[in-house]
């Protein structure tokens, strides 16, 4: 055999000399997204498709991916702007569509308030189980001690604790004012989630009982 025959069956020498092809250009790099924040929502902005859209995503760390809202302008300043009129716009129509319980005096959100909410504050696993198995019990609501045995907990007072520090969290993201203007034998937070039914007794503090609107939202979210 030929020393040429034989370099040129080497097949690094062909790799070597092949073409290079269509694939092999570099690609041009897309338009870059910038991300910001609005409120409790993420921001991103950037050129798509010829055109400069805003859209505004839930905050990490929550548990939520979706779309909360969108917007486009003629520059990017002018799509976030945009934009924060759009969120601006939803955020008052969520304000006027919360009620007043006439019990507690205290502002109770929306359905679609409470999914939102629900889908992004970070509820421990017994949290979770205690709002689920209140939503079950519907408008007869469960004992303190039903509520606390159901999801775990050794006492009533840490069940009562841990559903004070769900409704904190939840009117934290909400922006709503879970303080008492007057005393208050519950404690703080839980009234946003629900409230007391009748008690039986003198000793009996009565069921609790969750809001129409959060017991809709717990079904729906958790």
């Amino acid at each position: 055999m030929l020393r040429s025959d034989a370099a040129s069956r080497d097949p690094f020498r062909t790799l070597a000399t092949k073409p290079k092809t269509k694939d092999s250009k570099k690609k041009k790099a897309p338009p870059p997204i910038h991300e910001g924040e609005y409120g409790r929502y993420q921001i991103k902005s950037g050129l798509l498709t010829g055109k400069f859209v805003a859209r505004a995503f839930p905050k990490p760390p929550s548990k939520a991916r979706g779309l909360i809202a969108e917007a486009s302008g003629a520059t990017e300043e002018a799509a976030i702007t945009a934009l924060r009129d759009v969120i601006d716009t939803r955020e008052s129509q969520m304000v006027e569509n919360r009620r007043t319980d006439p019990g507690t005096g205290k502002v109770v959100a929306s359905t679609e308030e409470y999914i939102e909410a629900l889908n992004h504050v970070a509820l421990t696993r017994p949290q979770s189980a205690m709002l689920k198995a209140l939503s079950l019990a519907d408008a007869d609501g469960l004992t303190e001690a039903r509520t606390a045995n159901g999801a775990g907990y050794k006492s009533t007072l840490s069940a009562n604790r841990s559903l004070a520090k769900a409704g904190q969290l939840i009117a934290a993201y909400l922006s709503l004012k879970t303080i008492a203007d007057g005393p208050s034998t519950d404690l703080e937070g839980s009234t946003l989630l629900g409230f007391r039914g009748e008690p039986q007794d003198d000793k009996d503090p009565g069921n609790w009982i969750l809001h129409p609107e959060f017991r809709d939202a717990v079904r729906a979210a958790l």
